[in-house]
């Protein structure tokens, strides 16, 4: 890879290294630590999902109009402003106003680095490409998480306070790292009839977009949005897994992908993404029915914990196999110099799942036992059901990038350009 995407993926792992440090940690630092309750906790999870959403709408024609370098400057420098108060923060006021400031600045940093890679990356080299972006976050959310369990006491608000200075610290070594990246040049994009509105009218249009929008919205929904919330409510009540097994269960995921993730690209590569993401579903299908026999098997409890470590594992697997998948699928849905515009959305989408799908699940796995397995087995099998039906709106080429070098699909063309020429 050229030195352009070297810098920009050093600035995926910071990025993700510096989340790392405080993501596990900021319920126990805004309920316990600075005792403003659990309530307030709960908020400013919430605020997170809802500063996203507010921002991510305007953050795709940002980058379109500006480019997607001057809008992640603006976000790590808001990210870190975020964070740094966030550590500081004592009241709820200070602490909600922060978080926003800190989500939104994450939030917006998601499309501005994808639309970099896209930029930077051919169709040829884009699965790799996201497949190193998706490595590269995972590590660094494990080795900062690893770090800052280290590091904080729960006694001392002043380690928190150094873990959200590191946080801080390291969305502002990427600000360094970023300005000095060149950006190729690009056709200026013309502003669409009816200015913002009719830029998202555009992309509605695109039949093909709005069916991965679907598929993404229930992948993110079915797998992401139940990690922490769901997931780990049924193990704990279900399957009566300690919390030390479902920190193991967090880190198997982790390390399956970490491992995997590079193992299963040359094999991605060269097979349709529609049925890429339709094994996906299946294997998720099947992680839940061990989910099923780790809470309803009534087996032993050391049976319990391996089968729930796995379920995590399973997931971990099949999210190695949707990095280098879903997002170079995206770009090459975007016309030319939209890729921030449908970055943006399919980002906007991911949020909107990550919201729901906590309040949804949440309830269900620590009440609703066998109903929340059989809800989420179901949601998975549909996960396949959708990429069948997504692989009928795409070009050969846009199913499986890896046809456009076949000499065999060059000679199909020069056929049909004939027939379409005596025609």
């Amino acid at each position: 890879m050229g030195a352009e995407m070297r810098r920009i993926h050093v600035g995926n792992a910071l990025s993700a290294f510096g989340l790392g440090f405080t993501v596990p940690y900021l319920y126990v630092y805004v309920a316990q630590v600075r005792d403003l309750g659990a309530m307030t906790a709960g908020l400013v999870l919430a605020v997170f999902a809802v500063a996203a959403l507010v921002v991510l709408p305007f953050a795709g024609r940002a980058i379109v109009r500006r480019g997607p370098l001057p809008v992640l400057l603006a976000a790590l420098v808001t990210a870190s402003l975020g964070a740094l108060s966030l550590g500081l923060a004592s009241s709820s006021t200070t602490v909600l106003l922060s978080a926003a400031a800190l989500g939104a600045g994450q939030a917006v940093m998601q499309p501005a680095l994808a639309t970099m890679i896209v930029d930077f990356s051919s169709a040829e080299t884009r699965s790799r490409a996201f497949a190193t972006q998706f490595f590269l976050q995972n590590l660094g959310l494990g080795v900062g998480g690893l770090i800052g369990g280290h590091l904080v006491d729960a006694s001392r608000a002043s380690s928190f306070t150094l873990l959200f200075s590191i946080e801080a610290a390291m969305f502002l070594l990427l600000v360094v790292i970023m300005a000095t990246v060149r950006m190729p040049r690009t056709a200026k994009v013309e502003a669409a009839p009816g200015g913002a509105g009719g830029s998202w009218k555009q992309l509605l249009g695109n039949r093909a977009m709005v069916q991965l929008c679907v598929v993404g919205f229930v992948l993110f929904f079915a797998c992401y949005g139940q990690f922490e919330s769901g997931l780990s409510a049924y193990g704990v009540e279900a399957a009566g897994i300690s919390t030390s097994a479902l920190g193991t269960a967090l880190a198997a995921n982790t390390a399956m992908i970490v491992v995997a993730q590079f193992a299963v690209l040359r094999f991605v590569e060269r097979r349709k993404r529609s049925r890429v993401i339709g094994a996906v579903g299946l294997i998720w299908a099947f992680a839940w029915v061990v989910a099923g026999y780790a809470g309803l098997g009534h087996g032993s409890q050391t049976m319990a914990t391996a089968a729930f470590v796995s379920t995590y594992a399973l997931f971990g697997l099949g999210e190695a196999m949707l990095s280098p998948t879903v997002a170079p699928l995206v770009a090459d849905l975007a016309p030319s110099g939209m890729a921030g515009q449908y970055n943006s959305a399919f980002a906007l989408v991911k949020q909107l799942a990550l919201a729901v799908g906590p309040a949804v699940g949440g309830p269900m796995g620590a009440s609703l036992h066998a109903p929340y397995v059989v809800t989420f087995l179901l949601f998975s099998l549909g996960i396949t059901f959708l990429a069948v039906r997504l692989g009928k709106q795409l070009t050969p080429v846009q199913n499986q990038p890896s046809l456009a070098k076949s000499r065999i699909v060059a000679r199909g063309g020069a056929s049909a350009e004939s027939v379409q020429t005596a025609a």
